[in-house]
């Protein structure tokens, strides 16, 4: 994959991207809290060559960083800035745990380029779904992670989100760059913005909940069962996976998308390998 990068109001952004020939459409992955694009590799590995692949470190993660003035708008408008110059016009997005918030605010923006949504193990944008003291507790989340020491933070948070050796040690590499004070500066930064840019939104394109069974991270599971409840989305379990499912059990995931992708009609990967 190409790296590249581009220049935002806050900070410089870093992106990989490889172009397809034989289709416009374009997969955008978008990773979680605490992670980088390369919590993707599974699914890279799977579709690079049939579909164009576009992943991103999201500002204050990964390469992207330092960064200013973090917001989810932001970020919206950067993945729009990268998608113009890249002359990409539509797009399925996939995005994991936190990755899922920039990419439900750049679809509320910019609809006619979203082809459809996959949510990885993340939750909805909407009002009604969140309490005060959901909201609340959201915010406690950095100042408690202050009270573990550095060595076990990194393990209890990759042991939090992972059902599989690869999972933990890919969830332990990501974590590595980074110091204590940014892993709590992220969740901090991450928690609050969400809070204040939680928004109704509707989507008229196709989208698709998937969420490990083994999910025990925060009420992530409840928010999508009501999700899904209230919308009509389908919701499919990843079986024998956690919160970063898509490293747990990255078979499934890999054919769930590409059974998605088929049913937009924009083509299908791997047909003999859905389940």
């Amino acid at each position: 994959m190409e790296h590249k990068q581009i220049l935002a109001q806050g900070g410089i952004v870093h992106y990989w991207i490889d172009k397809a020939d034989s289709t416009s459409e374009c997969i955008v992955f978008t990773h979680g809290l605490t992670a980088d694009h390369t919590m993707f590799e599974k699914q890279v590995d799977f579709f690079c060559g049939e579909y164009t692949i576009l992943l991103w470190d999201i500002p204050l993660h990964g390469l992207s960083r330092p960064y200013q003035n973090f917001s989810y708008h932001d970020t919206a408008e950067i993945l729009h800035m990268i998608l113009i110059k890249e002359k990409i016009e539509r797009t399925v997005l996939v995005g994991m745990s936190m990755g899922g918030y920039p990419s439900q605010h750049f679809a509320a923006l910019y609809p006619d380029m979203v082809s459809g949504f996959i949510a990885l193990d993340t939750t909805p944008l909407g009002l009604q779904y969140y309490s005060k003291s959901d909201l609340w507790w959201l915010k406690q989340i950095a100042p408690m992670a202050k009270c573990f020491p550095e060595v076990i933070l990194r393990m209890s948070i990759a042991w939090s989100v992972s059902n599989t050796k690869y999972s933990y040690q890919k969830m332990m590499s990501m974590l590595k760059p980074f110091s204590k004070i940014e892993i709590i500066e992220q969740m901090r930064i991450a928690y609050e913005k969400f809070s204040y840019e939680n928004v109704n939104v509707a989507f008229s394109f196709p989208v698709l909940i998937l969420i490990g069974d083994k999910d025990s991270t925060g009420k992530v599971k409840a928010y999508c069962i009501e999700w899904a409840k209230q919308t009509g989305y389908p919701l499919h379990f990843i079986k024998e996976a956690k919160h970063f499912a898509n490293g747990d059990n990255p078979k499934q995931v890999n054919a769930e998308i590409s059974l998605f992708i088929k049913n937009l009609g924009i083509g299908v990967r791997h047909s003999d390998d859905i389940f």
